[in-house]
């Protein structure tokens, strides 16, 4: 069965740093990554992707510079490296699986969702 499981979330100062892993499991199929999150109160928002040959990358503006996303397909897993960490980055991260290899950054294009990691930045 297809399943895609987020670690990595914790608690970390405002200038820290958290790197993010995701594994994908039961996917017969080349695929494309990307990371979302959703803050309290708010819509969950695109942050950044990756295709399946990890030669394309998409990053969201609130991120750009901060985050580097990368993957390792031969582990079956995507990462999230986010540096100088500021409160607003405050949410639970998602990473999502699409039937593609082409990356995107709608939340409507990806096919399989993990349960969330809590990413927790303080002032």
């Amino acid at each position: 069965q297809a399943q895609v499981v987020e670690s990595g979330g914790g608690l970390v100062q405002a200038g820290g740093s958290l790197r993010l892993s995701c594994t994908a499991s039961g996917l017969t199929f080349a695929y494309a990554m990307g990371w979302f999150r959703q803050a309290p109160g708010k819509e969950r928002d695109f942050v950044a992707s990756i295709s399946w040959r990890g030669d394309t990358t998409y990053y969201s503006d609130s991120v750009k510079g901060r985050f580097t996303i990368s993957r390792d397909n031969a582990k079956n897993t995507v990462y999230l490296q986010m540096s100088s960490l500021k409160p607003e980055d405050t949410a639970v991260y998602y990473c999502a699986a699409r039937a593609n290899v082409v990356a995107i950054i709608t939340r409507g294009g990806y096919d399989y969702w993990g349960q969330g990691t809590q990413v927790t930045v303080s002032s």
